[in-house]
């Protein structure tokens, strides 16, 4: 053989025994002659030339398998999904067993020949003992090929006569159903017959939904209630019903009559059913991979002779080269050329060796055994009416044995093909699997499996696979398949109780927005202030920038546990606007914590070494102080601070103007003199900063660590000052709404959970339940919960979920990620020490989406009610107004600002709301309002 050419999967064998996948090379040629010897290397010679189309090189494996693969995902997409060979059927399995199912369930199981009948008992401890009783009725000819509405009756008759021998005391049962014919399902307990294969052909099926069908049967019979709640494919069942030991068993392989395939598919990857989250199994219906022509340079001359003379020419090709019901007329078609050419049976043929069915899958398992086979053959051939020399025997020994292991290899390419879509769809680096097999290829040859799990390592190298055997067919796997649907349906009843606490319906917003309505309407009269959870301060802010505004300014932005000191640059919007030099300097929990002179301290610490830096020292710029705090202000330069929050509790500061402490702190230090302008909130700086942007903003959001909200007043309403003409921005501090009560019916048991761990039990309530402080200790608490009751890591929580504030906001953002794998989602969960499934991954996620969900809805209430406020304060009947928002929760969320904006357009239609993203933080806006205050300064003296 040269180099050139593809070399043979298995080497020649010691002595004249030929390779069963690539006979004998290099024999072409040999002179024939009459002599024992010479006739046995023309034997040889004819074997060969018969025997080569049957030959499948490694690379043509590799080509089978990326040909699977291929034909795999246009099965799965749903623009090619109609045209696909390879139909890639969903099951609606979304999970393998864990080992917890109990209770009886009842199997109806169709075979080729017979009906069998099943009650199935698992026990659900940590052994998982089964139980099977079982009963066989076989199947006349007449029920398979008659009227579908017999067939079901008689299935319906025997389930009844059944359970009548077991008298059990129970007459209510839930029952799956193993129909192993193409389908199309579309639930569960769902699912349409294509076509009839082996030898069903019942009228009156085809395109009906079998589930229906047996129902119906069920409740004629009128004597037990029985509910069908799934049916399964048998390939499926042999999945469900395997034992894995190490790995779980997510790939289900048939290779008996006919052959199929499944495996557990990541559920994103199936896009013609709506369910994106976690896993679903998938049928292959491999059995038609070809008919599109694809294996055509596969096929031999003999696997042409099978399939004209079959029941359905051109279907079904891969299950033609594969299945037992096929390989025995390939094998005779081999012997019948070889005797026609003189290869075999000194050139004679038999009327048996040219009957169809004459040679069946039984007899090639029989003969290809090393121990018997041979002798196997001479009965055989006998049969067959040959007589058989011993070199006929051993001949037809290797044809058979060639097609049996083409047979195990094209359904390693296949396999591999499975585990590779797996591995590449679960981002794995490699991927570790059992694999569950049932049939009598398997089941009776010990070669098949060997060269399955050979064949696979060489093809699918990255994939690591153990071959477990079915014990029980299918029947054991569709009661795991019933046993999991009720369990997962006891679990997402659970799962639905505690997450409805948490789900608020459009009148529930709507009572949220009335009551922050009524809290502002409170909080804006000097008389009734003092009632309202929402504290609507006036910020002496009584104008947007203009464009006009010029000159350098400092600013300070404290908000959180890092602090920045900026130097803004505002010149004409030509000459570029607004340009910033920042340095971003942190504070020590200590210094948060502490005494309020050391936190000033530290600032002040903080801006000298800015200014030293960037070579200001002597210089004395107006300063914009934002102060992320609820603040009482009596002018634009002094804020009284009403509370700390965001973890911040120094000490001596609540009560104290915040500008005179900053001024007290530089006079300490001796450093250098601050002009401070403005004190401002870091929602008013956002307002202002996107202000510049976008004259039309004239409200801000921010929703991060904390949340507040602030927009522009009527000065007429604002009943804490004397009144007056024009507008002034009034700082909400909404994140205290609901601090009086207003909001308790809202609140779930882990919100209290929460609130009471906090730095400030029964304040902030709002913001509680929005904020990024708080939302990833919302879901840690659920976590808890549902692990409790057993939904959840098997019911064993890690010490690490225990841990206070370990669930962090940004897991949120993470794991709700679009493109995020559940094997990232896995990796974020197991850096909890959670030792987690792919169904845990899934409701983590969901526990997220909820909780984050919630948290924008009701941020979304907030800014319908100010939006509204708005509208009626200016007597319009339809609104225009732009939102500056800043935060890290709605800016890196992947959902959370489309769900504001939802719940906003929903609550409030007459309002017409952009939302505009701060670029630069509050830090800008608060030297924007320093610009504007000198400005609107110089006017005055102008």
């Amino acid at each position: 053989m040269s180099s050139g050419q593809e070399k043979p999967l298995v080497g020649k064998p010691p002595g004249n025994q030929l390779s069963p996948t690539c006979p004998g090379h290099g024999l072409a040629g040999v002179s024939e002659s009459s002599s024992p010897q010479a006739q046995s290397w023309h034997l040889t010679t004819k074997m060969q030339s018969s025997l080569q189309p049957l030959c499948l090189s490694l690379e043509k494996l590799h080509r089978v398998k990326d040909s699977m693969l291929e034909a795999m995902d246009r099965g799965l997409s749903r623009r090619t999904h109609a045209q696909a060979t390879v139909r890639m059927l969903p099951t609606f399995i979304r999970s393998t067993p864990d080992g917890t199912e109990r209770g009886e369930f009842l199997v109806l199981e169709l075979g080729d020949i017979d009906l069998r009948v099943l009650l199935v008992e698992l026990s659900g401890d940590t052994r998982q003992t089964v139980t099977v009783k079982d009963r066989r009725f076989p199947v006349s000819d007449a029920i398979a090929q008659g009227p579908g509405e017999k067939l079901f009756a008689f299935m319906a008759t025997c389930l009844c006569e059944f359970l009548d021998g077991l008298r059990l005391p129970q007459r209510a049962f839930q029952l799956g159903f193993s129909f192993p014919f193409s389908c199309r399902q579309t639930r569960l307990d769902q699912s349409y017959l294509i076509s009839w294969t082996k030898r069903f052909k019942c009228p009156g099926v085809e395109g009906r939904d079998v589930v229906e069908l047996l129902q119906n049967a069920i409740n004629k019979q009128d004597r037990y209630c029985i509910k069908v709640i799934a049916v399964v494919n048998d390939t499926t069942g042999t999945m469900m019903g395997c034992e894995a030991s190490a790995e779980p068993c997510e790939v289900g392989l048939i290779v008996d009559a006919g052959t199929n395939s499944c495996f557990m598919a990541e559920a994103r990857c199936v896009e013609v059913v709506e369910e994106s989250l976690g896993r679903m199994g998938v049928v292959t219906e491999w059995g038609s991979f070809g008919d599109d022509g694809t294996l055509n340079d596969m096929l031999s001359p003999y696997d042409r002779l099978v399939d004209e003379t079959s029941l359905n020419p051109g279907k079904q090709r891969f299950e033609k080269m594969i299945s037992g019901l096929y390989l025995g007329e390939i094998v005779r078609h081999i012997l019948a050329e070889l005797a026609t050419q003189g290869g075999l049976f000194s050139g004679r043929t038999t009327p048996a060796l040219l009957t169809k069915g004459s040679v069946q899958i039984r007899d090639i398992l029989e003969i290809t055994d090393e121990q018997v086979g041979v002798a196997r053959a001479q009965c055989v051939l006998w049969r067959l009416g040959l007589e058989a020399s011993d070199q006929d025997c051993f001949s037809m020994q290797q044809v058979c044995s060639a097609v049996y292991i083409r047979a195990a290899s094209l359904c390693a390419a296949g396999l591999a093909a499975i585990l590779s879509h797996m591995r590449r769809n679960r981002e794995l680096t490699r991927l570790k699997t059992s694999v569950a097999v049932d049939g009598a290829m398997f089941r009776d040859h010990a070669k098949f499996s060997q060269t399955l799990q050979q064949l696979v390592k060489k093809l699918a190298p990255e994939c690591d696979i153990t071959l477990v055997q079915a014990e029980d067919g299918s029947g054991k796997g569709t009661a795991m398949v019933t046993a999991v649907a009720s369990r997962l349906a006891a679990q997402r009843f659970q799962v639905n109780q505690t997450l409805a606490l948490l789900k608020l319906s459009p009148n529930a917003l709507g009572e949220v927005q009335a009551l922050l309505r009524r809290e502002m309407e409170l909080g804006l009269k000097k008389e009734t202030q003092a009632t309202s959870s929402v504290r609507m301060l006036p910020t002496y802010i009584c104008a947007t920038p203009d464009g006009s505004e010029r000159g350098d300014f400092l600013a300070l932005d404290l908000g959180g546990t890092n602090f920045r000191v900026l130097l803004v640059q505002v010149g004409a919007r030509e000459q570029g606007g607004v340009r910033i030099v920042s340095e971003l300097y942190s504070i020590p929990p200590q210094v948060a914590q502490g005494p309020g002179s050391q936190l000033f301290d530290h600032i002040v610490e903080c801006i000298a070494d800015f200014q030293t830096k960037q070579g200001m020292m002597g210089q004395t710029l107006p300063l914009g102080f934002t102060f992320s705090f609820p603040c009482q202000q009596t002018s634009l330069d002094q804020g009284i601070l009403l509370s700390w929050t965001k973890g911040f509790n120094a000490s001596g500061c609540v009560g104290q103007d915040v500008v005179k402490l900053l001024r007290e702190a530089v006079k300490r230090k001796n450093h250098f003199a601050l002009d401070v302008v403005a004190i401002v909130n870091d929602t008013v700086g956002t307002m202002m900063s996107c202000g510049y942007d976008d004259p039309s903003c004239e409200v801000g959001l921010i929703v991060g660590t904390g949340t507040n909200a602030c927009y522009m007043e009527e000065l007429r309403n604002v009943g804490t000052l004397a009144g007056g003409e024009g507008r002034m921005c009034v700082n909400m501090e909404w994140g205290a709404f609901g601090d009086n009560g207003c909001l308790d019916a809202f609140f779930t048991p882990f919100d209290r959970q929460v609130d009471e761990a906090s730095l400030n039990p029964g304040r902030q309530r709002f913001e509680k339940l929005i904020s990024g402080m708080y939302l990833g200790e919302i879901v840690r608490y659920i976590l808890l919960e549902l692990t409790a009751k057993g939904l959840l890591f098997r019911g064993r929580p890690s010490p690490k979920l225990q841990t206070r504030d370990i669930f962090q906001t940004k897991f949120l953002s993470s794991i709700e990620s679009d493109g995020l794998a559940l094997r990232q989602v896995c990796a974020i969960l197991e850096q909890l020490g959670l030792h987690v499934t792919c169904e845990d991954s899934v409701l983590v996620r969901e526990v997220c989406q909820v909780v984050a969900r919630r948290a924008a809805q009701l941020c979304g209430a907030g800014v319908a009610a100010v939006a509204e406020k708005i509208r009626e304060n200016r007597g319009l009947e339809q609104l225009s107004v732009t939102v500056g928002v800043d935060g890290t929760l709605y800016k890196l969320h992947p959902h959370f600002a489309q769900e504001v904006q939802g719940t906003v357009q929903r609550l409030a239609p007459r309002c017409s709301i952009t939302f505009l993203q701060s670029e630069d933080g509050s830090g800008k806006g608060a030297a924007l309002i320093a610009a504007v205050a000198c400005r609107v300064a110089r006017h005055q003296r102008a």
